[in-house]
C-alpha cells in the first residue's frame, strides 16, 4: 500500500484543487500531512534550501519583469489603438474585422503575454463593432478568444519562462523554438477564418461599412500606431535573439520600455505607476506562491517514491518515448478542461521531467509542445480561462453556448498544429539550429 502512497497524494491535491481549494495551500496542505505522518517532520529541513532556490534563481526574475511590462501596455491603450487601426486599414477586405483581431492578437502576444487583458481589452473594443457589422457571434467570439490566447506561446511569454524554469532548459532557445510554431498558429488562424467565409458566406459581412467610412485617412497614420509595439518587440526579443542581452535582461528593457510608451501615449503618472505596481506584485506573488507549494508537493512526491514508481511503470510497460509523450501531451489536454495552466506546470510537469530526461527525449521540444497544449487549455470548456474573460466583458444576448460553439473550429487548429510539432520536431528545431543554440 505504501508505494502508491505517491499517486494517493498527487490523486487528493488534484481532487482538492477540482474542487476550487487555493492551489498553492492546496499543494503545500497536502504536501504537509503527507509527509508529516510517513517521512516524519526533520524531511522538511530541505524545504527552505529548495525555496530559497526559488527566490534566488536569476532567470525567474524575467516572470514579473514580462508581467509588469504585460499590464503597462495594456493600461496604455495600445490594444485599443492597435485594433482601430488595423480595422481601418482591412475594412474592405470581407471578414477584414476577423483578421484584423488576430493579427493584433498576435502584436499584442509579442509585446504583453498577458491573456486576461488581451482578450478583455479586445472583448471590449472589438465584439460590440463585429456583432453591429453582422459578424455571426460564434464566429466573433472564437477570433477574440483564440487570438488573445497568442501570447501563451508567442515570445516574450511567461509561460516560456516558468517551463524553463521547471525543466531546467534556456529560456533564450525557447524563445527562439517558439516563433515558428506561433507565427505557424496565426497563418492558420487567419486561414480558418478564410475557410469560413468560403463555407459559411453568411457568417460575414462583405464589407465592413462603418471602417470603411473612415478608410480615406492617410496609411502613415494608420500605421503609426504598429510602430511602437514593433519597437518594443524588437528591442526585447532582438536583444536576446542576438546574445546581447538574457532573457531576463531583455525583461527588464521591455519593462523600462513600457513605460516609455504609456508616457508617451499621455496614460502614465504617479498614481497609475502606483496601480500597475501593485497588481504586477499581485500577480507574481500569486506565482510564487504556487512555485513554492508545488515545490513542496514535489519534494514530498520525491520522498514517497514517486518519481522512481512512475519511472519503473513506464519503463516497466515498454512504452516508447514517443507514446509517453503522446501519454503526457494527453493528460495535460485533459488537465487543461479542469485546471489553470500554472497548476499544471508546477504539478504535472516536474513529475514527467525526469522521465523524458532518462529517456533521452529533447526537453525544448517537448517544452514548446507543453506550450502549445497549455495555450489550448484556455479554450477548451468547461474551464477555459479565455472562454471565462470575454464571457465576463460580452454582451448580455452572447450566450455561453455561441462561445464554446466558436472555439471549436481555433481548437481544431491547436490539435492540427500539434499534431505537426509531434511528427515533425524540425519545425521546432530549425531556427535555433539555425542561429548556432547550443
Amino acid at each position: 500500500m505504501t508505494e502508491w502512497l505517491p499517486i494517493i497524494m498527487f490523486a487528493t491535491a488534484f481532487i482538492l484543487i477540482l474542487f476550487g481549494y487555493p492551489v498553492a495551500f492546496t499543494l503545500g496542505g497536502v504536501a504537509f500531512i503527507f509527509g508529516v505522518f510517513t517521512l516524519g517532520m526533520d524531511f522538511f529541513y530541505a524545504l527552505p534550501l529548495r525555496i530559497f532556490g526559488i527566490v534566488n534563481n536569476y532567470v525567474l526574475i524575467a516572470a514579473p519583469l514580462f508581467i509588469f511590462m504585460g499590464i503597462t501596455l495594456e493600461r496604455s491603450g495600445l490594444a485599443e489603438n492597435l485594433l482601430e487601426s488595423m480595422g481601418k486599414l482591412l475594412g474592405r477586405i470581407k471578414g477584414g474585422l476577423a483578421y484584423a483581431v488576430i493579427i493584433v492578437g498576435a502584436m499584442l502576444a509579442a509585446s504583453t503575454g498577458i491573456v486576461g487583458a488581451t482578450v478583455v481589452t479586445m472583448g471590449l473594443i472589438s465584439l460590440p463593432t463585429m456583432i453591429k457589422n453582422n459578424y455571426k457571434a460564434e464566429l466573433a467570439t472564437g477570433v477574440i478568444s483564440s487570438s488573445g490566447t497568442l501570447g501563451q506561446i508567442i515570445p516574450p511569454s511567461v509561460v516560456l519562462v516558468l517551463l524553463g524554469s521547471v525543466l531546467n532548459v534556456s529560456v533564450g532557445k525557447l524563445f527562439m523554438a517558439a516563433v515558428v510554431p506561433g507565427v505557424g498558429l496565426v497563418i492558420l488562424y487567419l486561414v480558418m477564418v478564410l475557410v469560413i467565409t468560403l463555407l459559411k458566406p453568411d457568417w460575414v459581412p462583405d464589407t465592413d461599412m462603418d471602417q470603411n467610412r473612415k478608410s480615406d485617412l492617410k496609411l502613415i497614420k494608420l500605421l503609426k500606431p504598429m510602430i511602437l509595439p514593433f519597437v518594443l518587440i524588437l528591442a526585447v526579443l532582438g536583444s536576446i535573439f542576438a546574445g546581447i542581452a538574457s532573457p531576463t535582461e531583455a525583461a527588464a528593457v521591455g519593462a523600462v520600455g513600457a513605460i516609455v510608451l504609456a508616457w508617451m501615449q499621455g496614460r502614465m503618472d504617479l498614481k497609475t505607476l502606483k496601480e500597475i505596481g501593485r497588481e504586477s506584485t499581485y500577480l507574481t506573488s500569486m506565482v510564487f506562491m504556487i512555485f513554492i507549494g508545488a515545490t513542496a508537493f514535489s519534494l514530498v512526491f520525491r520522498g514517497l517514491g514517486g518519481d522512481h514508481l512512475l519511472t519503473e511503470v513506464i519503463l516497466g510497460s515498454n512504452l516508447s518515448s514517443g507514446g509517453f509523450v503522446a501519454l503526457v501531451m494527453a493528460l495535460v489536454f485533459v488537465a487543461g478542461f479542469f485546471i489553470d495552466f500554472i497548476e499544471i506546470v508546477f504539478i504535472i510537469v516536474p513529475v514527467v521531467a525526469p522521465i523524458f530526461k532518462q529517456l533521452n527525449v529533447d526537453l525544448i521540444w517537448i517544452g514548446i509542445l507543453l506550450a502549445v497544449n497549455l495555450q489550448t487549455s484556455f479554450l477548451t470548456p468547461p474551464f477555459g480561462f479565455s472562454l471565462f474573460y470575454l464571457k465576463g466583458v460580452a454582451p448580455s444576448y452572447i450566450s455561453t453556448g455561441q462561445l464554446y460553439r466558436g472555439i471549436i473550429p481555433f481548437v481544431m487548429v491547436q490539435l492540427l498544429v500539434m499534431s505537426l510539432l509531434i511528427l515533425f520536431p524540425g519545425i521546432i528545431e530549425w531556427l535555433p539550429d539555425l542561429a548556432g543554440f547550443e
